[in-house]
């Protein structure tokens, strides 16, 4: 077994996605997000690190983090016609949904709703 090459980043900016997911959708959900969502964004150096789940509390059921080491990575991705389409289809699976993009700190950033 070949060894594989695995990008190392230097994370400066994480963007944090929170949302509940429909009752009905977990399957197609799970599905969406490993086979179409996190391969897109990491085409374009923004890559999964975190995906929390709320056991407890009036909090959004997930928040998933992804981390890039430029802001224009983020900015390009959020400005495309290619994100207009994996959020339009993510929203088939998920309400309460908010998305920030903050400067990266390791570990869990739970942001406040404003």
């Amino acid at each position: 077994m070949a060894d594989e090459e695995h990008e190392v980043i230097i994370p400066r900016y994480k963007v944090v996605i929170t949302y509940d997911v429909l009752p009905s959708s977990h399957e197609g959900y799970f599905r969406f997000i490993m086979g179409e969502m996190v391969p897109a964004l990491q085409e374009r150096g923004i890559y999964l690190t975190e995906a929390w789940h709320t056991a407890y509390g009036e909090y959004p059921l997930r928040m998933t983090s992804f981390v890039a080491e430029e802001l224009e990575a983020i900015q390009d991705l959020l400005d495309s016609e290619e994100w207009r389409e994996i959020e339009e289809r993510f929203m088939n699976y998920v309400k309460n949904y908010s998305l920030s993009v903050v400067s990266y700190r390791h570990g869990f950033q739970f942001l406040a709703a404003n």
